[in-house]
C-alpha cells in the first residue's frame, strides 16, 4: 500500500534485505501503533494536555508558547497545502539559521504529509542544487536573511520557493485557521530525509521514518538526561543535523521542556543564555567545550546540570578541564545522520573519563575484525552497532552494502571495548596512519598535543611518504600565533617524544592560525590531506 500521493522516497527506499536488523522495537517505550504522525507526539499532545501556555521556543528577543507554535504550525500547513499546492509525500528543503519559525515550518511540513530536509545556513547554491536534485524536492521554504544563494539555485525538480521573516509566508498564513487536521502517516512513512556531511562525492540521503524521531526521545534523553518539563535546553549545532534537530527541538518538546535558539552560537553567545535565562541542559561539539572553558569564569552558569559534546570525539583533556572549572561532567556521545542520534553514551552514574559510554537502551554494539568477528577486550576494531533505527539510504545500494553489514550498521569508527563494557574511541576508519608499520591513530597524536600548554587546537594526518608508508603530520594552531618558529616544532616533537611513545610523534608540523571546520563543528582533516 502507498504512503504518500508522491511515494518517490519510498520507492527509493533499500529492499528489506538490505536494511540492518531492528532490534529492541518490542520494548514497551518504542513500541509505535500502525498509524503516527510524530508531530502528535511531539507537539499536539501537550495542547490537548492543558499545557499549552506553557514555553516552548524562546530566543533573545522573544518567547513562544506551545499554543503558539502549534497555531504557526497549522497556519503554516493549511498555506503549503492550499497555497504552494503540497501533495502528500513531496520533498520540501527548509533554509534557515536555528529559529523559532524554521521549528513551525519544521511540524507544519509533517502535518501536510510532506517529508523534511532540513539543511544547513552555511550551504551554497551549488550545494543545494545537488541536495534538490538527489532528493527530488519540489518545495522550498527559506528565511529571507538567508535568500541570496536560493536565488542562484537551479533546478528543474523545484516548484515553489517561499521566504520568511516579514515575507510572502507570514502574509500567506495571516487568514489562515489555527487549526489543522494532521495527515495520517503510519508509523513506517518516512518523515524526514537527512543528508551526510560525507566528504566525497554525492551527498548521500538517509531517510527516518516517524516512529524513528518518536523513538529517539525514549532512547538518549531517557538514558543520559532525564528530561522535565522545567528543563531549558540550548546548544549550537545546527538543526539541519539529526544532532541538533534531536537535543534543541525533539528532546526538548517530547518532554514538555522549553528550549532556547541562537542563530549565531558563539561561545560568549551560549554562556550569556545559560547565564541570563537559567539554561539546564546544553548540546555542543568538542571545539566549543574547549573555549567554553576558557571564559567559563567570566559568568554565572550556576542552573546548569547537563552538557552532551557530540560530533566528534571528546579528547580526555577537554572534559578535565571543564570538569575542574565547573564540577559539571560532560556527557560524551557518539551518534550518526544514518542512525538518527546518540547510541553510545553515558550518564552520571556510569561515566569513563574518555571514554564514549556503553550502548544505550534500544541500541547493542560490538567491535570486530575485517573478518567480522568480535575482537579481545581493548583490541581496536571497527564498531558495530543495531537497534531501534538503522540506515536507510535512498537510491543508493552500494553504499547501503558498505554501511550494513550482516543486520549491523558499521560507522566507519575504530574502536575498542575494555573489560567492564565501555567503548573507547581509537580512530575514524580512515583517520588511522600507518607508519613503518605502527597503527597510530591520529586522535591518539592530538590528545597529547592538546596538553601542551601553548597548543590551543589541532588537526593530526597522514602524509603519503615512500620510505615509512605515511609520516605524521600536525596542524597546529598556537595560542600565541608569534611564536610559531622552528624552534617552537623542535620543542613540541622533543616533548612529544618524552610524554608518548615517540614512534606516533608529528614528524611534520604546520603552523596555522584556523582549522577547516564543517558548520557542525568538526575538523574537516580531507581538507588538510
Amino acid at each position: 500500500m502507498k504512503h504518500y500521493q508522491d511515494n518517490f522516497a519510498h520507492d527509493n527506499l533499500p529492499s528489506p534485505d538490505l536494511q540492518p536488523d531492528y532490534v529492541f522495537l518490542d520494548l514497551p517505550q518504542f513500541r509505535q501503533p500502525e498509524m503516527l504522525n510524530c508531530v502528535e507526539k511531539l507537539l499536539d499532545k501537550h495542547i490537548h494536555n492543558g499545557h499549552g501556555n506553557a514555553p516552548c521556543l524562546r530566543t533573545f528577543e522573544y518567547t513562544w508558547t506551545y499554543q503558539e507554535l502549534y497555531e504557526k504550525a497549522n497556519q503554516i500547513a493549511h498555506v503549503l497545502v492550499e497555497d504552494l499546492g503540497l501533495k502528500s509525500g513531496n520533498r520540501v528543503l527548509i533554509r534557515s539559521a536555528n529559529n523559532p519559525m524554521m521549528v513551525a515550518v519544521w511540524f507544519a511540513v509533517l502535518k501536510a504529509g510532506g517529508i523534511v530536509v532540513a539543511t544547513m545556513p552555511l550551504l551554497r547554491a551549488k550545494e543545494l542544487s545537488t541536495i534538490i536534485d538527489c532528493a527530488e524536492i519540489s518545495h522550498a521554504i527559506c528565511d529571507h536573511s538567508l535568500a541570496d544563494e536560493m536565488h542562484l539555485v537551479k533546478s528543474d525538480h523545484l516548484q515553489k520557493v517561499c521566504f520568511y521573516s516579514n515575507s510572502s509566508l507570514e502574509a500567506l498564513m495571516q487568514h489562515k485557521p489555527k487549526t489543522f487536521n494532521n495527515y495520517h502517516s503510519k508509523s513506517d512513512s518516512i518523515a524526514l530525509i537527512g543528508f551526510t556531511s560525507g566528504t566525497t562525492g554525492l551527498p548521500k540521503m538517509t531517510a527516518h521514518f516517524h516512529k524513528d524521531i518518536v523513538n529517539i526521545c525514549e532512547a538518549f534523553p531517557q538514558y543520559s538526561l532525564q528530561p522535565t518539563q522545567d528543563d531549558i535546553f540550548t546548544g549550537s549545532p545546527p538543526l539541519g543535523f539529526t544532532f541538533g534537530l534531536g537535543g534543541l527541538v525533539l528532546f526538548p518538546l517530547y518532554f514538555g521542556a522549553s528550549t532556547f535558539l541562537i542563530e549565531k552560537p558563539t561561545p560568549d553567545m551560549l554562556l550569556q543564555a545559560i547565564q541570563d535565562y537559567k539554561i539546564t541542559i546544553c548540546f555542543t561539539a568538542p571545539t566549543a567545550w574547549r573555549i567554553i572553558t576558557t571564559k567559563v569564569k567570566d559568568f554565572d552558569i550556576s542552573s546548569l546540570r547537563k552538557c552532551v559534546s557530540a560530533g566528534e570525539t571528546l579528547p580526555l583533556k577537554v572534559w578535565q578541564d571543564w570538569y575542574d572549572a565547573t564540577d559539571l561532567k560532560i556527557i560524551d556521545g557518539i551518534g550518526a545522520t544514518e542512525m538518527l542520534h546518540i547510541f553510545i553514551s553515558s550518564n552520571e552514574d556510569n561515566m569513563k573519563p574518555g571514554a564514549t559510554g556503553v550502548a544505550i537502551t534500544g541500541y547493542e554494539a560490538k567491535v570486530v575484525d575485517a573478518a567480522g568477528n568480535e575482537v579481545a577486550v581493548n583490541e581496536p576494531g571497527k564498531l558495530m552497532v543495531r537497534g531501534i533505527t538503522g540506515c536507510k539510504y535512498l537510491n543508493r545500494e552500494d553504499k547501503q552494502r558498505e554501511y550494513v553489514q550482516n543486520g549491523w550498521n558499521f560507522t566507519g569508527d575504530i574502536f575498542r571495548k575494555d573489560e567492564d563494557g565501555y567503548f573507547w574511541f581509537v580512530a575514524r576508519g580512515d583517520d588511522m596512519i600507518i607508519s613503518s608499520g605502527y597503527n597510530i591513530a591520529a586522535i591518539e597524536v592530538e590528545s597529547v598535543l592538546l596538553t601542551h600548554e601553548e597548543i590551543l587546537e589541532c588537526a593530526v594526518v597522514g602524509l603519503p611518504d615512500e620510505e615509512r608508508g605515511m609520516l605524521v603530520c600536525a596542524h597546529i594552531v598556537l595560542k600565541d600565533c608569534s611564536k610559531a618558529t622552528d624552534n617552537m616544532k623542535n620543542h613540541i616533537q622533543h616533548w612529544f617524544k618524552e610524554v608518548a611513545a615517540p614512534y606516533k610523534y608529528p614528524r611534520v608540523i604546520y603552523f596555522t592560525e584556523t582549522l577547516p571546520k564543517t558548520e557542525t563543528g568538526k575538523i574537516q582533516r580531507f581538507k588538510l590531506k
